[in-house]
């Protein structure tokens, strides 16, 4: 087994995010998030047949009195709805999971959203442990503690906030990962170089290396993934300690989020299995709507959109509103963000530099001429 790099979360809940090559194998990390009698395994229809096997058997073979049950639902960004919410309950009340059970999340960001939630309402809230196996959510969605579920209304609209017990991103899963999921990955990778600076003043060279890294990137380079997603968890893990409920600097990480978000809602969350984009392709697509918001505010230069469209192309991302979506349907869809207040509409904007802020109150009209472009 290789070397394992920790992440370290601090703030009230703290907790230890851990990266490296065959995780899921090792019993003893893995039972060791595991305090009481009780674990269910939430995974979808295509990681549960890969990986749900050897994650139980790992358990089972550490702690053989544990009682486990499993929760498979079908994939996709559509299938995470009060609906299968209300399934995960109903499992964890069949399996008899008392106080000390833990909810284990083995997928992407969908299961580990959906699992979270389940998780922080089951009996007040149990033991989360998160394990993702997109790169996406190795970065992002298992990191923080935010769970919902979305309505047709909007993304995320139903959810908590439940930092996890652990995070165990096993590296080797990625080598099944499709090359569409680990694109949409490396956007939220990108968003980290993006805003780097805002995030941690000392590495704001993170976006070079990614310049000079992309195409290792694209080619599964496994140190070099590593190497990514452990300075990712590091730059969140920061400002989770710091900001767990989003009061503040949390807002930060959502950069492109506002705009992805709109597109996928208004796609229908149609995403990989609908002909839509999935979530990573759409805060791509976003990240550049949002330099080139901030460009029209003067926060930036023009030539920093051009920078970043060109990383996110090189990288095989889309970075233009999908044909179709009308600008004004669009902008509707940011107004019922979870970022938009009485003020209106919470920009997350970049001065191309690698520094973020939070811009709220910005004229329609320039937004609507964004999306236009």
């Amino acid at each position: 087994m290789s070397a394992i790099l920790t992440v370290a979360v601090d703030g009230a809940h703290p907790y230890t995010i851990s990266i490296g090559a065959d995780l899921l194998d090792d019993g003893a990390l893995l039972a060791a998030t595991v305090h009481g009698r009780h674990a269910l395994i939430v995974s979808d229809r295509n990681v549960a047949p890969l990986y749900a096997d050897r994650v139980q058997a790992a358990l089972q073979a550490a702690r053989p009195e544990l009682a486990i049950a499993r929760l498979i639902i079908p994939p996709g960004e559509h299938e995470k709805t009060l609906e299968r919410f209300g399934q995960a309950l109903d499992a964890l009340a069949e399996l008899g999971a008392t106080r000390d059970a833990a909810v284990i999340a083995l997928g992407g960001g969908v299961i580990g959203d959906l699992a979270g939630f389940a998780g922080a309402c089951w009996m007040r809230g149990i033991d989360v442990v998160q394990i993702p196996t997109t790169l996406l959510a190795m970065v992002d969605s298992s990191v923080g503690g935010k769970t919902a579920v979305d309505l047709p209304a909007g993304k995320n609209l139903v959810g908590a906030f439940h930092p996890p017990r652990a995070v165990i991103a096993d590296t080797s899963v990625l080598h099944t990962l499709p090359d569409r999921e680990l694109r949409a990955g490396l956007a939220e990778v990108v968003k980290y170089g993006v805003t780097a600076v805002s995030l941690d003043p000392a590495d704001a060279g993170f976006l070079d290396w990614l310049e000079a890294h992309a195409e290792a990137l694209l080619a599964r380079d496994p140190a070099v993934v590593a190497e990514a997603i452990a300075r990712c968890c590091a730059f969140k893990a920061a400002v989770v300690g710091l900001d767990l409920l989003e009061h503040g600097d949390r807002a930060l990480l959502n950069f492109g989020h506002t705009f992805g978000h709109a597109i996928e809602v208004e796609q229908g969350y149609a995403g990989t299995h609908g002909g839509g984009l999935n979530h990573g392709e759409a805060v791509a697509v976003g990240m550049v709507l949002a330099m080139r918001l901030s460009a029209a505010l003067g926060l930036a230069p023009a030539s920093a959109g051009d920078r970043l469209q060109q990383l996110l192309q090189r990288l095989e991302l889309p970075t233009s509103v999908p044909e179709g979506l009308a600008p004004d349907a669009l902008l509707a869809r940011m107004r019922l963000d979870k970022k938009a207040d009485a003020a209106g509409i919470r920009f997350i904007l970049a001065d191309g530099a690698g520094r973020a802020r939070i811009v709220p109150g910005v004229e329609e009209a320039k937004v609507l001429a964004v999306l236009a472009g």
